[in-house]
């Protein structure tokens, strides 16, 4: 029942926060949408919370920098966007193309200045993270970018993409690294919910000026490691690292390439 329950306001409120964030946009200027998403993001984390019964404690927000900077978060779950995006006022983030498909997604994700790139990477990908991601960083806002660049299983992770490493050299800006082990309650885009207390943890920010195979390997250490020790807190089990697996892509690829 908790379930369903979430999922009716989940949709419920998709569907009339859309709307009137498309009928905000086509006002000028920014603010009038973002009230209206931010508005939407605090009653999803409150859905979370009252018919999902899944609680978030956020941790380590002492330790974030003043002024822009970039969050590199783990992404387990699609409730993690939800919950990152409440602690902010004003936070510009990297989607994959795929949210362009949903009906009046694109005008809002145009207007709001999302950062989107095609999920399968490559080189108009990376202009594309390039190019928006300058806008934001003009303005001055906070960006959230998932390096792994697809929703995880518990456990597991994928390869960490380059475009963040790209974004934090040419803006010179400082990377906070985040763990979560919301999938154990939400777990990626499944039905079903699981009552609990999740987290999400803002870790010490990696300063500029770090060459690409350093920042990379730290970067990748701070998020897996301290998920890892999340997902052990939460279960009473050992603490586990992830297995590291083969992203949608490159499992479409290797199939098309044994096909021919």
């Amino acid at each position: 029942m908790r379930s369903f329950a979430f999922a009716a306001a989940y949709w419920s409120l998709s569907i009339a926060y859309t709307l009137a964030a498309v009928i905000a946009a086509l006002l000028p200027g920014r603010a009038a949408t973002g009230w209206i998403i931010r508005r939407y993001v605090r009653r999803m984390v409150q859905a979370m919370r009252v018919l999902a019964a899944i609680k978030v404690d956020v941790r380590g927000r002492e330790r974030l920098p003043d002024g822009a900077f970039i969050i590199a978060a783990k992404h387990q779950s699609w409730g993690d966007g939800f919950c990152v995006y409440d602690q902010f006022d004003d936070l510009a983030f990297v989607t994959g193309d795929h949210l362009e498909k949903f009906p009046l997604m694109a005008t809002v994700l145009r207007k709001l200045g999302a950062i989107v790139v095609d999920n399968c990477g490559g080189r108009e990908a990376r202009d594309s993270l390039k190019q928006r991601g300058a806008d934001a960083h003009r303005e001055g806002r906070k960006i959230l970018i998932y390096p792994e660049g697809n929703l995880a299983k518990v456990g597991e992770k994928f390869r960490y993409r380059s475009g963040v490493w790209h974004m934090y050299r040419d803006f010179d800006m400082p990377v906070v690294p985040l763990a979560t082990n919301l999938g154990l309650f939400w777990p990626q885009e499944a039905f079903e919910k699981r009552p609990g207390t999740a987290t999400i943890e803002f870790l010490q920010p990696i300063p500029t000026g770090l060459p690409k195979e350093e920042f990379m390997a730290r970067l990748e250490a701070a998020v897996e490691n301290r998920t890892a020790e999340l997902i052990a807190e939460a279960t009473g089990g050992p603490v586990t690292p992830a297995v590291q697996v083969p992203t949608p892509d490159e499992v479409k690829k290797a199939a098309q390439g044994a096909a021919r």
